[in-house]
């Protein structure tokens, strides 16, 4: 862009862009010489470039700043991780999507605070979670939206005084916009905070899975089956098989969390505009990068290779208790009984109190799930309507089987 508006000579562009890319490759193979007494990677870089192609060296830094170049760079960062966390997500959702296929009729108990509710459909229970994870996954687009606005440009806080064309170097590097004020600029970490927010709401989603399959592959509900490359031993109880993966990832969401708050913590008192407080953004957003996408992928192989236990499943959702509901229906439905009157007969009746003409029918468990049919429900037919629509949105139209 420089030599494009006349800004420097398109000599000293070429032994610039050259010298530059000389430099790039030998920090990527671990030749370049770190400096510490230069104080930073951009006087390290001046440096070298300067051992190799002289004073035209003295020009990179024309109508820039660090400010705005390591604004750029964290935004360049964002954009990157960010896509890469959103097709984690993706990918975790088509194994979850996989998983409800195989169970659209099987029928499981469904809980809420932790106690037998109502039966619903397995298939249901992972679709649960392809929810969470697709919002995730659209965060994680709003993140890198976020983050796709040009900084360069901005100097050190007031802008340049060279006739740039940054739309030019917008282009470039690939960014659709450029910022429209420079003291804010070289100042704005949102676009970091928005990526954390969305690394943290996928490790809390996360940690609710992995609390599930902790729940689920315990000796007193087995449900499910964990293979054994994402469990563990226990080194002295011969019998036992530990969730290890799911108990790391569940533990891990603190460490998002915590940078999430860290970052938080750094921008709520700066004045405008950089301050060198900024630099402290950088480890919490690299670890919450590496922890996410770690657990995004882990969790997706440990799902892959669960094994559903469908008897155990259907075992766990026999009884006259959890059909409950099923029955005050019947008593709203099929007798005209107000729902609060039919509610108080059915829980006399569950305590052994049934008056004499509480009547209720025979009603199967798998009765139960397909009377929810409803849009949202767990009745397999829109179980079954979910997952189309779901292999709609990951561009795949592929089904087990003619239900």
């Amino acid at each position: 862009m420089l030599g494009k508006q006349g800004i420097v000579s398109s000599e000293d562009v070429g032994a610039i862009v050259g010298g530059l890319r000389q430099i790039r490759e030998e920090i990527e193979t671990g030749e370049f010489e770190w400096r510490p007494e230069l104080e930073d990677i951009h006087i390290n870089v001046e440096a070298r470039l300067y051992e190799l192609i002289g004073d035209a060296a003295g020009r990179l830094h024309t109508a820039r700043s660090r400010n705005d170049q390591v604004a750029t760079d964290a935004r360049l960062y964002v954009k990157r991780v960010a896509a890469e966390c959103r097709a984690l997500c993706r990918g975790l959702q088509r194994v979850l999507l996989d998983r409800a296929e195989e169970n659209v009729t099987t029928i499981a108990p469904g809980y809420t605070h932790l106690q037998r509710a109502q039966p619903v459909s397995f298939g249901h229970v992972m679709m649960a979670y392809y929810e969470m994870f697709g919002r995730d996954a659209e965060s994680f687009s709003s993140a890198r939206a976020s983050a796709d606005v040009l900084p360069l440009g901005s100097g050190a806080l007031a802008g340049a005084t060279y006739p740039l064309d940054r739309e030019f170097v917008a282009t470039r590097l690939g960014f659709s916009d450029i910022s429209a004020n420079s003291m804010d600029a070289v100042s704005d970490r949102d676009f970091i905070l928005d990526y954390i927010f969305a690394a943290a709401k996928t490790m809390a989603h996360l940690s609710r899975l992995c609390e599930d399959v902790v729940i689920w592959s315990s000796e007193e509900f087995g449900f499910v089956r964990l293979s054994n490359a994402y469990s563990s031993g226990s080194s002295m109880m011969p019998q036992k098989r530990n969730p290890d993966y799911s108990e790391l990832i569940r533990g891990k969401s603190g460490r998002v969390f915590g940078s999430l708050m860290s970052v938080l913590t750094t921008l709520k008192g700066l004045p405008l505009t950089y301050n060198r407080d900024l630099q402290e953004d950088k480890p919490p957003l690299m670890d919450a990068y590496d922890t996410v996408a770690g657990c995004l992928s882990a969790a997706r192989g440990m799902i892959a290779e669960m094994t559903v236990r469908t008897d155990r499943l259907y075992t766990a959702s026999q009884g006259q208790d959890i059909l409950a509901t099923d029955f005050a229906d019947y008593l709203v439905r099929d007798h005209g009984l107000p729902f609060r009157e039919a509610y108080v007969r059915v829980a006399a009746h569950t305590r052994g109190e049934s008056a004499s003409d509480v009547e209720l029918p025979d009603i199967s468990a798998s009765h139960s799930v397909a009377s929810r049919d409803v849009p949202g429900g767990t009745a397999p037919r829109r179980v079954l309507e979910a997952i189309m629509r779901a292999y709609g949105e990951l561009g795949s139209a592929r089904l087990r089987g003619e239900w």
